[in-house]
């Protein structure tokens, strides 16, 4: 039986967080909000479950009032308890399908995959977007999957119907190629964060970019 969701806008930029960009979460986020992101992953590989419990909740309280979703990288429940918008679930994470039984039928969750096998299995699952990955070289994992190129985001696009975010190494120069590939959006990190004091500012080109 296939299952239905309410509906939801996926944004064609979907900036990710890094703690490694110098600003609290919070003022990184509100930086992002004011350059026009509608839908922010938050991603910390590293904090404890209170501190980033009480960074998510405090994170929520700014984006609320703007309409601004908010859903947290692996940890359904830090979302669950903070009450986020959703969660973006890894191969290695929960099951979707419990992090939906647990989280409800509102809640967002997004789950990578690495290549058209996994994308085709996803297809099955209560998520409301798979993301392929990495498309390029990326910094941003330890040890990150195989590239899989803009030949395999055309792959997956192919065997999906589900809202399709490409992610991995992903800059100005790739965007149009990549959303030309298939992407309906393209999840960004070190892209975003080159120029740390105009964060609004690239996020604001970026989607210009993306259209």
């Amino acid at each position: 039986m296939q299952l239905h969701f309410p509906t939801w806008q996926l944004p064609p930029v979907y900036p990710i967080t890094s703690p490694s960009v110098g600003h609290s979460l919070p003022a990184l986020v509100d930086a992002l909000m004011a350059g026009g992101a509608t839908l922010i992953q938050l991603r910390d590989k590293h904090a404890d479950a209170r501190t980033l419990y009480e960074a998510v909740c405090a994170v929520l309280a700014l984006a609320r009032p703007r309409g601004v979703r908010v859903i947290v990288n692996d940890r359904v429940d830090i979302a669950y308890a903070a009450g986020a918008d959703g969660v973006h679930l890894g191969q290695d994470d929960l099951d979707p399908r419990a992090a939906r039984a647990l989280l409800g039928p509102s809640a967002v969750i997004g789950y990578s995959t690495h290549n058209v096998a996994q994308a085709v299995a996803a297809e099955q699952l209560p998520v409301d977007y798979i993301a392929i990955g990495p498309v390029f070289e990326t910094q941003t994992k330890a040890n990150p999957d195989p590239i899989v190129g803009l030949d395999g985001v055309r792959r997956v696009r192919a065997v999906t119907t589900k809202p399709l975010v490409a992610i991995g190494g992903i800059d100005d120069r790739s965007l149009t190629d990549v959303r030309a590939a298939g992407a309906d959006a393209v999840a960004l990190i070190s892209t975003l964060y080159i120029a740390p004091d105009a964060i609004p500012e690239r996020m604001a080109a970026l989607l210009a970019l993306a259209g």
